[in-house]
C-alpha cells in the first residue's frame, strides 16, 4: 500500500469512528479512574472533530494513554502548603540565586533587550526559569498530551484543563507540537514551562530555546499589568503579574525575592 493510501485509508477510518459519536450537545463525562478514559476519548474526539479541530490532532488524541503518574503527582503538591522558609530550602533557592547572578552577567545582552521591549528586569525572570527547570535541567519526560488529556478527564479541575487540551489540540493542528511532545506532569513544556493556552497566547518560537521561552515569559508578564520600573514585591504594582503565573502564595514570594537578590546581586537567598 503507498503511503498516500495508507494516510487516505488512517482519515476514513478515524472519521468513521467519529461519526459513530455524532456530534453531541453535552460534553464528555469526566472520571476518576483509568476504566473510563478510552470511551472518553472517543466522545471528546467527536466534539473536537464538531468545533474544528482537525485530523492530525484527533488522531494523536486517540492515542493518548491515562497518566496515572500525572493524577499521582496532581494529588500531592504538598510543597505548596510549606512556609517560605521551608519551600526556598526545598527548592534550592540559594543555588538558583547564586547561578542566576551569573546568567545575569554572561547573557546580559539578552535580558537587556528583553527588558527594553517589555520592561521586565533580569531577576524574576531568571528566577522563574531556574525555579520552573532548573535552567533548563529539568524539562520533564511525560508525554505532554496523555498528561493534559488525562487531568481533563479527571474530574478534579476538567474546565481548567478542557481549556488547555484544545488549545493542545491546536497547537498540533499547525505544527508547533506533535502528540510525542514530552513535558512535566501537568503538561507544561519548554524552558519555562509553558501550558498550551499560554503557548498560544505569547509563545514566541520553540520554547525548548532559553531566550524564546524568556521573551515569552516576559510577553506574559507585560500582558499581565508589568510596568516598566514598578516595584514587583508584595504589595508593589508588579507582583499582581507574578501571581498570574503561578497561583501558590509561596511560589509567588519566592519568585520575588529570589528575583530582587539577583536584580541586587547580594543577601542570603533564604531568610
Amino acid at each position: 500500500m503507498t503511503k498516500g493510501r495508507t494516510i487516505a485509508t488512517a482519515f476514513l477510518g478515524t472519521m468513521a469512528l467519529l461519526g459513530g459519536f455524532g456530534l453531541r450537545a453535552e460534553a464528555a463525562q469526566c472520571g476518576s479512574s483509568p476504566a473510563g478514559f478510552e470511551g472518553w476519548k472517543r466522545e471528546f474526539s467527536a466534539e473536537a472533530h464538531g468545533k474544528g479541530i482537525g485530523q492530525t490532532a484527533i488522531a494523536a488524541l486517540m492515542q493518548a494513554n491515562y497518566a496515572s503518574a500525572t493524577i499521582n503527582a496532581d494529588r500531592s503538591q504538598r510543597s505548596f502548603s510549606l512556609t517560605l522558609d521551608q519551600f526556598l530550602a526545598k527548592r534550592g533557592a540559594t543555588t538558583i540565586v547564586a547561578k542566576g547572578r551569573q546568567l545575569k552577567q554572561s547573557q546580559a545582552a539578552l535580558f537587556s533587550s528583553i527588558q527594553q521591549r517589555y520592561g521586565v528586569p533580569p531577576g524574576p525572570l531568571i528566577a522563574i526559569w531556574g525555579m520552573e527547570t532548573g535552567f533548563g535541567s529539568q524539562r520533564g519526560n511525560q508525554n505532554m498530551l496523555s498528561s493534559i488529556a488525562t487531568l481533563a478527564y479527571d474530574c478534579r479541575r476538567p474546565e481548567f484543563f478542557t481549556d488547555q487540551l484544545y488549545a493542545a489540540l491546536k497547537l498540533i493542528d499547525r505544527g508547533v507540537l506533535t502528540g510525542a511532545t514530552r513535558g512535566s506532569m501537568h503538561g507544561e513544556v519548554g524552558q519555562t514551562q509553558f501550558m498550551p493556552k499560554n503557548i498560544l497566547a505569547y509563545g514566541t518560537g520553540n520554547l525548548e530555546n532559553a531566550a524564546n521561552a524568556l521573551n515569552s515569559t516576559a510577553a506574559f508578564l507585560k500582558a499581565h499589568g508589568w510596568r516598566a520600573g514598578a516595584g514587583y514585591q508584595p504589595g508593589e504594582p508588579n507582583f499582581a503579574a507574578i501571581e498570574a503565573w503561578n497561583a501558590a502564595g509561596v511560589y509567588q514570594k519566592a519568585i520575588a525575592l529570589m528575583g530582587r537578590q539577583i536584580d541586587e546581586g547580594g543577601g542570603q537567598a533564604a531568610r
